[in-house]
């Protein structure tokens, strides 16, 4: 598992002023770097203020160093007029008063954005608005075709996307609070190369690390090309007093190679929803009061050692259509197969009645628990929800799903090979010694992992806690023997076990049936 090793910013001390002041110190690198220090919550382009800096750094970039600071005791709050110049890096922008007492330097779109609705925020396509349609529009920082910048201290609120990373490598979002931007996202990170087709390689290696994100349309978005970022250690709620369109923590679109680890996301349709990426990562998260914890389509992602409690689904495992001949694509983009590993999860008191379906989640009736194949989404006819402002309803042009909607020529199947859970057939303990057998069916001639879990009371159907795996090799006939012993704590209470298989492949079944032990 990938852990942030990055450190904090080292900002210098400067004199309390209420004006800029231009002063200079040697970067790390040897290089001379001058301190645009910014103390005004003016937005007339003076010195001192935001948009001044922004301008002076833009003319020469990798020269300067922004430090915000507040004049008084009270928060800086800048609330720009327009919209403020994209940022040109190397530059880092540091508010100092965070670093010193935890204060944010708020930068705040109500200036010129009317509304906090999302049809204030409207979309590429005519007619659509809010989270749930392609848009860049109306952010409050951007990125754009540029690299190394670090922003750190910031509250970032009120427009209608807070920081819009497009088509930029190697920038940071750290220590900073994304509030009540009612768009596209708090922070979206996006490929889109302006026409709404990926770009690959143009938006890599950002970590958003240690943020705050409050009451966002879509928490944060990862999409269109964006790969190799990290997205780690953050914090994500929303309510539907102050939020119209509680939608996803986080949407990965089309994004691969991301490592999205250690954050919180509760309150939203999904946690993490993946559409069509591939080869993300999502480990050790905690997910809590969501419709859907986890919603997986794509190849090769990993769901692993998270935490889900008091979800209504915790892995929503959605199909999908096929990839195109030669490696072209399929519908949606799709190059690949329905197949993702879910692996070591703790999923206790799912099941809940989250109905709360904005482009996701999970309210078709009897779609609840802890790991559900063929949960639809807002491309599928049978999706029960909001699928985003402005988008037709007209289920004759979506897509079918084979489970639900019945077969059909392209009706599509259920995802991750419809891979069925293991079958436990007796379990007993000895003191500490813990007997699993059973009997797993799959891909002949292959081997499988399968995974157990265990429940402390005999009501409890999930995977409470994680014990561990065996190899279970799979015979000609497509049969495998589960027999495996293990040791256990000797406080660990065992009143069930509960098992899921995964092909080689790393396609994983749901949870098997609990078997009580005897």
């Amino acid at each position: 598992m990938i852990r942030n090793k990055l450190s904090l910013a080292v900002a210098l001390v400067m004199p309390l002023t209420t004006f800029a002041a231009e002063n200079t110190t040697i970067a790390p690198e040897g290089v001379k770097t001058e301190v645009l220090t910014v103390t005004s919550s003016a937005d007339d382009g003076s010195a001192g203020t935001l948009r001044w800096a922004l301008d002076k750094n833009n003319q020469n970039p990798g020269h300067y160093r922004i430090e915000l600071q507040s004049p008084n005791n009270q928060p800086l709050v800048i609330k720009p007029l327009k919209p403020l110049p994209a940022v040109q890096g190397p530059v880092e922008i540091i508010n100092l008063d965070w670093l010193r007492n935890g204060k944010y330097a708020a930068i705040d779109g109500s200036g010129y954005i009317k509304g906090s609705d999302p049809q204030s925020c409207p979309g590429a396509v005519s007619g659509q608005y809010g989270a749930n349609v392609r848009t860049t529009t109306m952010p409050g920082l951007v990125l754009r075709d540029t690299h190394d910048v670090t922003l750190q201290g910031l509250e970032v609120r009120n427009f209608c996307i807070g920081i819009l990373i497009n088509r930029a490598k190697d920038n940071v979002i750290e220590d900073s609070r994304i509030v009540g931007n009612h768009g596209g996202a708090g922070i979206m990170m996006t490929g889109d190369d302006g026409k709404g087709n990926s770009t690959t390689t143009s938006t890599e290696r950002n970590k958003i690390i240690r943020n705050a994100f409050i009451n966002n349309g879509d928490g944060m978005e990862t999409t269109r090309g964006a790969s190799f970022n990290l997205i780690a250690d953050n914090f994500i709620t929303t309510d539907q007093v102050h939020n119209q369109e509680p939608s996803q923590g986080l949407e990965i679109l089309w994004g691969n190679d991301n490592e999205v680890i250690h954050n919180h996301f509760e309150n939203y349709s999904d946690g993490v929803q993946l559409n069509w990426g591939n080869r993300n990562d999502i480990a050790g998260n905690t997910f809590s009061n969501l419709s859907s914890a986890v919603t997986l389509s794509g190849t090769g992602n990993i769901v692993d050692g998270n935490t889900m409690t008091g979800n209504r689904v915790a892995v929503s495992v959605r199909p999908q259509g096929e990839p195109g001949p030669n490696h072209t694509f399929g519908i949606n983009r799709i190059t690949g197969p329905a197949v993702n590993r879910i692996t070591a999860n703790i999923m206790v008191g799912n099941g809940q009645p989250v109905n709360r379906c904005f482009a996701g989640g999970s309210c078709l009736p009897g779609y609840a628990g802890a790991i559900i194949f063929n949960v639809p989404g807002l491309e599928h006819a049978a999706f029960i929800g909001n699928r985003g402002g402005g988008i037709s309803n007209d289920t004759s042009k979506l897509e079918k799903i084979c489970a639900i909607d019945g077969k059909s020529a392209d009706c599509e199947k259920t995802p991750n090979k419809d891979q069925h859970a293991p079958l436990i057939t007796h379990v007993s303990r000895q003191q500490n010694d813990l007997t699993i057998d059973g009997q797993v069916k799959g891909e002949a001639n292959t081997l499988y992992r399968v995974e157990f879990f265990s429940n402390s009371k005999s009501a409890m159907d999930e995977a409470e806690h994680y014990l561990g795996y065996q190899m279970v090799a799979i015979d000609a006939k497509g049969e495998g023997v589960i027999h495996e012993k293990m040791t256990l704590a000797a406080d660990l209470p065992v009143a069930n076990v509960t098992a899921t298989a995964t092909t080689n492949d790393g396609a994983t079944s749901p949870l098997s049936t609990p078997t009580a032990l005897k």
